[in-house]
């Protein structure tokens, strides 16, 4: 009876202190682990495409693209950061306590600059499509990168102020040695939700439902051929597709993340149980790997990137005045 207990425990030799295994069944925490173990490799792979692509080729650094190389670096980050939660399907977290703080607070900081990212790309497109006169003005390279340095400084330090506790005092409320949990007071974690949440997707619908309308407007336009308009509507048909494609981008983000603030919403995630809860952590994560998945189904550029990235031709000498556009 001794011996089943010990191989139930996290830590066998600390037997009034070890945290126990959870029991489930075998295929389950197999199915998860392959899952989350795939979707982790192939999230950084693809985005560590984008990055390069957008880092080395000088046709790509518009402002747009620095946007979409921001969410790709968050998404690359987030691949990294699912090896840790690969760690806890068996329930056991064997990196103390440190690790786990820093690992919590990490996923937090991503999470929240991938939402202030896709809030960014949903203004870049409502100016570019309801403002086109002013956006070439307006919206530089410079002040491009400006949002996204303060995007992530805001991340950092909002979320150092929900996770103040567990940043000052690591591990102060894990009950036994193999646990890793978060616990946040009911008035930070609806400031939380309020922040990072409600009031970015608020953002995010209006203005891509005032995109969506300006399209469909420039789209009968497009049908009707007037003439006094033909040069008007030809220039606008890459931002038109940009919209559309960084449409589906939001969409997808939304899909993926909603079920997981959902259940923060209604505060019911008690009521989950292990194969729901790593459903939605699945869901959330794939959000990450399907980002670069859209930009190689509908961006040209992208496709004509990594075969010269895979093809090694990026380390030619001028290669990155190469044309991909």
């Amino acid at each position: 009876m001794e011996t089943l207990d010990r191989t139930e425990l996290c830590f066998p030799r600390l037997l009034n202190a070890s945290c126990r295994k959870p029991i489930r069944p075998v295929f389950e925490v197999m199915l998860t682990y392959i899952l989350l173990s795939t979707i982790s490799v192939v999230t950084a792979a693809l985005n560590l495409l984008v990055i390069i692509s957008i880092s080395h080729f000088k046709q790509l650094h518009t402002p747009t693209n620095l946007l979409l190389l921001s969410l790709a670096v968050s998404d690359f980050l987030v691949g990294l950061l699912m090896q840790f939660q690969i760690m806890l399907i068996d329930g056991c977290w064997f990196l103390g306590d440190l690790m786990c703080t820093l690992y919590q607070y990490m996923a937090y900081m991503v999470i929240s600059a991938s939402i202030g990212t896709m809030v960014l790309i949903s203004m870049d497109r409502y100016v570019a499509i309801c403002h086109p006169l002013v956006y070439p003005r307006k919206v530089t390279r410079k002040r491009a990168k400006v949002c996204v340095l303060l995007c992530w400084m805001c991340a950092a330090l909002f979320q150092s102020l929900v996770l103040k506790d567990i940043l000052e005092k690591p591990g102060r409320y894990n009950s036994c040695f193999g646990e890793c949990i978060i616990f946040i007071n009911y008035i930070t974690g609806i400031a939380d939700l309020i922040f990072t949440f409600i009031v970015p997707i608020t953002v995010i619908v209006v203005l891509y439902l005032r995109v969506f309308a300006v399209a469909v407007s420039h789209a009968r336009a497009i049908r009707s051929q007037v003439s006094q308009q033909q040069s008007r509507v030809t220039m606008k048909k890459s931002e038109l597709k940009a919209a559309r494609t960084l449409g589906i981008v939001v969409i997808v983000f939304l899909i993926c993340l909603c079920p997981y603030y959902c259940t923060a919403l209604t505060g019911q995630d008690n009521l989950l149980n292990a194969s729901s809860a790593a459903f939605v952590i699945c869901l959330t994560y794939f959000n990450s790997c399907a980002n670069p998945v859209i930009y190689a189904l509908f961006y040209p550029w992208f496709r004509k990137s990594i075969r010269l990235i895979v093809t090694l031709k990026i380390l030619q000498p001028d290669s990155s005045n190469t044309q991909v556009l």
